[in-house]
C-alpha cells in the first residue's frame, strides 16, 4: 500500500513538473542560483574574517620554506644530492603598489575561498535543478555524478595547491634576466597565480565526468579516444604547459595526472557503451 501511494506521489510530481511553463522554470533556477550564490557569499564573508588562516596559512604558505611540499623537496634532495631539487628555500618578499590594493585583494581572495569551499553545495543546487527532468535510474546515477564531480574538485585543487604552485612560485619568482632586475612581486599577482592555478587543477580533474555525460549524449566512445589517443596526450602536454611555469619538470609532473584521467575517461565511456547497448537489447 505503501509502495503504491509512493508510486503515485511520484507520477504526480512528474505530471506537474512537465506542466510546468519556461517562465516557471526560470523562476526555479532562480532560486536555485541564489541559493548558490548565498553559500558563496556566506563562506566568503567567512574567509573575509578569517583573513590570518586564509592569507598567512594557506596563500602565502606555499613560498616559505616550512609548507609541506617545500620539505619533501628538501628532502629529497638531501637523499639524492641533488641540491637544485630544492625550492622556495628564501622568503618571497611581496609588494602593495596602489593606496587600495591590500583591501582589494582582501576582498577579491575572499571571494574566490568562498567559490572553492562552497563548489560542492553549489554542484549540489544544480544537480537539483536538473533532477526533475531525469528518470529514476539516472537520479540514481546522478547522486553518484555529483559525489564524484566534488571530490574530484577537492582532489584537483588540493593537487594544485600541493605541488603546482610551490613549483610555480619557485620558478617565477627566482627567474631572472639579469643580476640588475629585482624581483619585487606583486601582492596581487602572487595571489592571482596561486589561485588560477588551483581553480585550473580543480577543473580539469574533472575529465572523467566531462567523459561520462559526452558518451551518454553519443559525442565521445572508447574507440574514438582509443583512436585519438596520442593527439589527446601531445594536448594534455600543452594544457599542462599553459598551466604550469615553463619548465619541463613541472610540466611532467603535472601532465602524469592528466593522462591517467584521460585512462580512466576511457573505461567509463565503455562502461557508458556497454549500458546504452545493454538497454536496446533489452527493449
Amino acid at each position: 500500500m505503501a509502495e503504491e501511494h509512493s508510486t503515485k506521489k511520484r507520477k504526480k510530481q512528474a505530471i506537474e513538473e512537465e506542466e510546468m511553463s519556461f517562465l516557471e522554470h526560470l523562476e526555479v533556477l532562480r532560486w536555485h542560483l541564489i541559493r548558490a550564490f548565498g553559500a558563496i557569499f556566506i563562506f566568503s564573508i567567512l574567509a573575509f574574517i578569517n583573513k590570518e588562516l586564509i592569507f598567512d596559512k594557506i596563500i602565502m604558505h606555499p613560498k616559505m620554506p616550512d609548507f609541506w611540499t617545500n620539505r619533501m623537496f628538501d628532502k629529497l634532495a638531501t637523499l639524492t644530492g641533488a641540491d637544485s631539487l630544492r625550492i622556495n628555500t628564501g622568503d618571497l618578499q611581496l609588494i602593495s603598489i596602489a593606496m587600495s590594493g591590500q583591501f582589494m585583494t582582501h576582498i577579491w581572495t575572499s571571494l574566490v575561498a568562498g567559490l572553492v569551499v562552497a563548489a560542492p553545495y553549489v554542484i549540489w543546487e544544480f544537480w537539483r535543478f536538473i533532477k526533475p527532468a531525469l528518470y529514476d535510474s539516472e537520479r540514481k546515477h546522478s547522486i553518484g555524478a555529483v559525489l564524484y564531480m566534488s571530490l574530484l574538485f577537492i582532489c584537483g585543487v588540493l593537487f594544485g595547491y600541493y605541488l603546482i604552485v610551490p613549483l610555480s612560485v619557485h620558478f617565477l619568482g627566482s627567474y631572472s634576466i639579469s643580476g640588475q632586475v629585482a624581483n619585487q612581486i606583486n601582492v596581487l599577482s602572487y595571489i592571482g597565480t596561486v589561485t588560477s592555478i588551483t581553480l585550473a587543477s580543480g577543473v580539469i580533474f574533472e575529465l572523467p565526468v566531462f567523459v561520462y555525460f559526452l558518451s551518454k549524449i553519443g559525442l565521445l566512445s572508447p574507440k574514438l579516444m582509443k583512436k585519438y589517443r596520442r593527439h589527446s596526450y601531445v594536448a594534455l602536454l600543452v594544457l599542462s604547459a599553459i598551466i604550469t611555469p615553463p619548465d619541463v619538470f613541472s610540466q611532467i609532473m603535472v601532465c602524469f595526472p592528466l593522462v591517467f584521467l584521460y585512462e580512466i575517461g576511457i573505461v567509463i565511456s565503455k562502461r557508458v557503451n556497454k549500458q546504452a547497448e545493454e538497454a536496446i537489447n533489452n527493449i
